[in-house]
């Protein structure tokens, strides 16, 4: 892959190092244009050229069902990663008495949903990391015969610690138990088929490593599951005769499309298609190679570098992100690194980069030079 080449599909480039799609990435130009061409096509024809863009809406649905190894009629778009996990959160038929489980490093979309359950009765069981690691004994330990759910992220936004998802998901299956993936911190680096791994719901977002626009995302269940979920937010779009108005029949659609209550954000939808088109193209493999070769090098100069590397770079556990310790005020850090021209962030007072494909060893190299005060 010419990765030099890739980099004219970025317009970021041009004035940034960007090392930041764990938190917010910029859009691929294909999906830029997608915007401006759905924009200025409403603004110009209204409802004219509905049917088009719906087709891109369904276009990009082919794309994620690629992506995820799943039946397109299994994905639902959806406006966030949160609105995802309520539609579980809210529609699993809980008892007083269960309990679910997940880590006390989750991003807060993937513990207060859960949280909100304790009026009704639902322990959450939070387990503690292990330095960087969510140790599967502990998850494990933690289990009982109320335990109902056990929801994680494909790799903590903080850490970068990547879950293995096919040894949870395994545990869940062998115990009865139901396996919630917050998958926006992987999906579209990181390779997933839900036919092999044993996963029962799963939302992202697309406006991080899918390198989407924001206010797009998408919802997945399994196909045996869709009648164990109480949908909420029902609407004209869940039921099967949909686009018949005046014949009002509650037959909810027999898939995930019953979560679609309404109209979708379509610009947003079919740019996140555009982008997903291209790592398509490119293969998730091949990408998740390269991520993992960017951040290996980033995590050797570091360290070369004197900077404490806090994420664990097991084979299994590596991600995207890198979480690095350093000295002194982080946000100041940060400050200084964006007054370089080079975009990273941090979380848990540390500092946190997330190079994708496209990005160079040149411009980690810049990045360490800054952490070092030579830049």
């Amino acid at each position: 892959m010419d990765w030099t080449t890739l980099r004219n599909e970025f317009p970021v480039t041009r004035r940034w190092a960007f090392l930041d799609h764990a938190a917010v990435a910029a859009p691929s130009e294909r999906a830029r244009r997608v915007l401006v061409e759905w924009a200025d096509d409403l603004a110009e024809n209204g409802v004219v050229a509905e049917s088009r863009w719906l087709k891109r809406v369904e276009e990009a649905r082919q794309l994620f069902g690629r992506l995820l190894k799943a039946d397109p009629l299994d994905v639902a778009f959806v406006k966030n990663t949160s609105e995802g996990i309520d539609f579980v959160a809210e529609g699993f038929p809980w008892r007083p008495g269960d309990n679910v489980i997940t880590s006390v490093d989750e991003y807060p979309s993937n513990l207060y949903p859960w949280l909100n359950l304790e009026s009704r009765g639902v322990e959450v069981r939070r387990i503690a990391s292990r330095g960087p690691r969510v140790e599967i004994d502990d998850l494990r330990a933690a289990m009982d015969s109320r335990t109902r759910l056990v929801s994680l992220s494909f790799a903590e936004y903080a850490s970068g610690f990547r879950n293995d998802l096919d040894a949870v998901g395994g545990l869940c299956r062998e115990r009865g138990i139901s396996f919630f993936v917050d998958a926006i911190q992987g999906l579209g680096v990181l390779s997933l088929d839900v036919q092999k791994t044993p996963i029962d719901f799963l939302s992202a977002d697309g406006h991080k490593w899918l390198l989407g626009p924001e206010g797009a995302g998408v919802f997945y269940i399994r196909r045996d599951l869709v009648d164990l979920l109480r949908p909420i937010s029902v609407g004209w779009h869940s039921v099967v005769g949909a686009w018949d108005f005046s014949t009002i029949d509650l037959t909810l659609k027999p898939h995930a499309g019953r979560w679609e209550n309404g109209t979708l954000n379509v610009g947003g939808v079919a740019a996140l298609g555009a982008s997903l088109g291209l790592l398509l193209e490119i293969g998730i493999d091949a990408i998740e190679k390269r991520v993992l070769e960017l951040t290996d090098y980033l995590c050797e100069s570091a360290l070369a570098a004197g900077v404490e590397v806090f994420s664990s770079r097991l084979p299994g556990d590596r991600s995207g992100i890198v979480s690095l310790v350093v000295p002194g005020d982080v946000k100041e850090l940060v400050r200084r690194c964006r007054a370089a021209g080079i975009v990273v962030n941090q979380r848990a007072g540390r500092l946190r980069v997330s190079p994708h494909c496209y990005n160079t060893h040149e411009e980690i190299d810049r990045l360490v030079e800054v952490l070092t005060g030579a830049g």
